[in-house]
């Protein structure tokens, strides 16, 4: 007598219907939007912050009313991190590229990336380059060092699966752009712009 499970498939479907419904619900793909605008309203409101100076990670001479750490009026939203911020091995390393570059592609990161999550477009992409911002920014913090609240798992990584799990479950699909932009020829035709 044979003693097979409804629950266990040898197929490359999802297991269980319980599960296909999980990834393809109405329900599921709303809170998956949901985290995609969230995840993109962090990293838009991290610029916003940096280059308009609105008192909240911009330091404490903002928070006291000196708007002079805003982006916009000559503050440098890398490179104080990168001079003082960093601890671990690589501290060196990472005060040394502190410049004026630094700061622009910091800052087109926050914003490219977070326009493009709200958007739901180029989700791919944007894994990549928001991912690489934060594996990096983890890497300057080195949670591995006593002190750290978890040495290995932090926020950093977080947004950074976060950010894959979106662009490969096309997360911008709903309630977003990513539908008509996957349809537009130069997207069919280079699918790492999805």
């Amino acid at each position: 007598m044979s003693t097979t499970h409804p629950e266990v498939s040898t197929s490359t479907q999802p297991a269980t219907l319980v599960e296909q419904d999980l990834v393809t619900s109405s329900t599921g793909r709303r809170w998956l939007a949901v985290t995609r605008l969230a995840t993109g309203f962090i990293f838009l409101w991290a610029f916003l912050d940096k280059t308009f100076g609105l008192h909240y990670s911009t330091g404490a001479a903002v928070a006291e009313g000196d708007p002079s750490l805003s982006w916009i009026n000559g503050g440098t939203p890398s490179q104080g991190f990168l001079q003082f911020g960093t601890v671990g091995p690589f501290k060196d390393v990472f005060a040394s590229m502190a410049g004026p570059v630094t700061d622009w592609l910091f800052m087109l990161c926050l914003l490219g990336v977070g326009v493009a999550v709200m958007l739901g477009i180029g989700l791919r992409v944007s894994a990549v380059a928001g991912s690489l911002l934060m594996m990096s920014m983890w890497v300057a913090e080195w949670p591995l060092l006593q002190g750290s609240t978890n040495p290995v798992m932090d926020y950093h990584v977080i947004y950074a699966l976060v950010l894959v799990v979106c662009a490969t479950l096309l997360a911008g699909d709903t309630w977003g752009l990513g539908s008509r932009w996957g349809r537009l020829p130069l997207v069919q035709r280079f699918g790492w712009l999805r």
